[in-house]
């Protein structure tokens, strides 16, 4: 099932998006997805199993990207798809309380112990959005500070300096942001409590909220440097400010607390979404008691949603997060991604191209890069080009990579060493493509 084929054809993907780019801006309904910083045209997916994807022209690969983070029991889990089975079969959403939705939040407030209480919403945009403006009500200030290459949504106050899509795009920012949304937002570097320190200072009893990926995933990934989360925790309780930890994308994934359990640092409030929906929409914020007494109808700050907490991705959350309570779970995902990254660095010096891996958990980054990477602007020094080659290199055998140097590899627990062995000798002939371009 790991061995990967050659000589693929992509005419079928290829006509599908001729057809995409006539009704959809782009061809495609997310930027990343268009395959504009790696060449050519995206491949056209038309079901998965475990650790593999196949196309649209019957080609199949070893999957990297798992629906950028969300599938970590691996596509089309057996007691996911039985567990949604289920809830269709009971009627998919009826715009009122379900008792699924108690289920998932007292697995969500019993795994951090820094949420009381949480909110279910349809996306991590909607998470981080609903945050801010909880931040600001409860503060009584309207300013925030956020990291530079951390990307939290296509929330308008937070597409300043965004990592993701927004950087693969070479897009600074993005018109139809209101120069006084923008204004609002301050920027640091990652990894910088200095500047930290001195933003806060600067804006001394006007910032709301300070937003951080703990574990940083936008700009690729990128680990906390020791002592820096502690560092911001200090600062913003030194300044009265919240402190979001967005966990959207390393929730669930860097430990069964998330980044908050794997670090010991706890958020006022926090975000989260991908893995808690099992492969479905969702997202959902939460935080101390106090805080989200808040949140309309205990109190006085409103969002709402027709579609929050429906009862598809509530029993699919729950189901993968049960999974992965299982004994060795974890144990295992941190096998399979150890041995990948330290393979790839293996294969890397054997074919004599200069590359960083950074991995924390279940999810990596290699950066084509000469030195470490531990911020944005060291991220944005990457050869893009050379990543291009190595994407294009490897999809050709076989295996599917995020088409962005800039995002993360994801593993799950379908990922098997066959698996990692096959892609490691895919691997040996694209880094000999890179180095030969």
């Amino acid at each position: 099932m790991a061995e990967v084929k050659r000589g693929r054809s992509w005419e079928t993907s290829r006509r599908l998006f001729a057809e995409a780019q006539k009704v959809i801006p782009g061809g495609v309904n997310s930027p990343v997805r268009a395959f504009k910083s790696v060449g050519g045209d995206p491949v056209f997916i038309v079901r998965g199993r475990g650790a593999h994807i196949f196309d649209a022209d019957g080609n199949e690969y070893i999957d990297y990207v798992g629906s950028w983070g969300p599938l970590i029991a691996g596509h089309a889990h057996s007691g996911v798809v039985r567990a949604l089975a289920e809830a269709a079969g009971a009627g998919s959403s009826f715009g009122a309380p379900t008792p699924a939705e108690i289920d998932l939040a007292r697995l969500v407030c019993g795994l951090y112990r820094s949420i009381d209480k949480v909110r279910m919403v349809n996306s991590g945009t909607e998470a981080t959005m609903s945050a801010l403006r909880l931040a600001r009500a409860f503060t009584g200030r309207e300013r925030i500070i956020k990291i530079e290459g951390c990307y939290h949504g296509h929330v308008d106050s937070l597409l300043v300096k965004a990592g993701s899509g927004v950087v693969t795009l070479g897009i600074p920012g993005s018109p139809g942001v209101a120069r006084a949304v923008a204004a609002g937002t301050v920027t640091v570097p990652f990894n910088d409590s200095k500047s930290m320190r001195s933003a806060l200072e600067s804006n001394r009893g006007e910032i709301a909220a300070i937003i951080v990926e703990p574990v940083a995933g936008n700009m690729g990934v990128v680990a906390p440097a020791d002592g820096y989360l502690e560092a911001v925790r200090g600062l913003a309780s030194e300044h009265g400010s919240l402190l979001i930890f967005d966990e959207v994308m390393c929730g669930f994934r860097v430990a069964p607390g998330g980044a908050q359990e794997r670090y010991g640092v706890d958020a006022d409030l926090t975000t989260l979404g991908k893995i808690i929906g099992g492969g479905l929409p969702v997202g959902a914020y939460g935080g101390r008691a106090e805080i989200m007494a808040r949140v309309a109808p205990e109190g006085d700050v409103y969002q709402a949603g027709t579609l929050s907490g429906n009862p598809l991705a509530m029993r699919a959350g729950i189901e993968t997060l049960k999974m992965l309570q299982e004994p060795g779970a974890y144990g295992r995902l941190e096998e399979s991604a150890a041995a990948l990254a330290e393979g790839l660095a293996g294969e890397a010096r054997g074919a004599g191209v200069s590359v960083a891996i950074n991995r924390v958990g279940s999810m990596m980054t290699m950066f084509f890069i000469e030195g470490e990477v531990t911020d944005f602007a060291a991220a944005s020094r990457s050869d893009t080009a050379k990543y291009a080659t190595w994407f294009r290199a490897m999809l050709e055998r076989g295996v599917y990579l995020p088409p962005s140097q800039f995002e993360a590899f994801f593993l799950s627990l379908a990922h098997t060493p066959a698996e990692i062995d096959a892609t490691l000798a895919a691997a040996r002939e694209a880094l000999a493509a890179v180095r030969d371009a």
